[in-house]
């Protein structure tokens, strides 16, 4: 029983470590939200060319953390064609499921689930892009929807295991694959799909910001 309670609170303690980044981000988010309500702001902060800097900024850098991270780029040129089917069934999967969850919301357009969609758990990138090209709303339900899905993936990883097998916690968590779900998932399958798990983490997060160009400009 003591054995089984110390098991269940390291467990929660290595989901608390790994969503870390998650929290400060909404924390920061919230923060804005509530500034931006009470608080007369400039309307330089307001306009869209900050935002759009601040863009520029983190795409900058996601390029910089991928081309430095030489032990994923060396993993991905050690695996063979097969790897790529992971990602790939990920982002169908993804796809198709808002294309279906489309015709239940008469607010919103196939356009603009798809777009949600596409950010894959990175919530950071497709927020701004999503907000930048439609607006608030559409972005806050991207950022709300992403973060989830990384919640998700770092709650019902054992759960996922069991009844899906061991690839499902990497097709959950999407982009996140490569970081912030990396311990939880490496946990869970074994260290075999530490490679996987990353390679899927990189190509998924590639196609963010192409995806959801395309779906929020169509």
């Amino acid at each position: 029983m003591r054995l089984g309670c110390l098991s269940f609170f390291l467990h929660v303690h290595e989901i608390i470590a790994s969503m870390k980044g998650s929290i400060i981000i909404v924390s920061f988010f919230i923060a804005g939200v509530l500034i931006g309500r009470f608080v007369n702001v400039p309307s330089l902060l307001t306009a869209e060319e900050p935002t759009l800097y601040a863009l520029y900024a983190l795409m900058f850098l996601v390029g910089i953390s991928i081309g430095s991270d030489k032990k994923a780029l060396e993993a991905l040129k050690h695996q063979n064609f097969k790897i790529i089917l992971v990602p790939l069934a990920t982002i169908i999967g993804t796809l198709a499921g808002s294309a279906l969850i489309s015709l239940a919301l008469s607010g919103k357009s196939l356009t603009d689930c798809l777009a949600v969609g596409s950010g894959f758990g990175y919530y950071s990138l497709s927020t701004i892009f999503i907000t930048q090209y439609k607006g608030a709303e559409l972005g806050t339900i991207a950022l709300v929807s992403n973060i989830l899905r990384e919640l998700i993936a770092l709650l019902a990883a054992p759960l996922l295991v069991r009844y899906f097998g061991k690839l499902a916690p990497i097709s959950v968590g999407g982009a996140t694959t490569a970081d912030t779900t990396l311990p939880i998932i490496t946990k869970f399958c074994g260290k075999e799909f530490v490679i996987i798990s990353i390679v899927h983490g990189i190509l998924v997060d590639l196609s963010v910001p192409f995806l959801v160009t395309f779906f929020c400009t169509i």
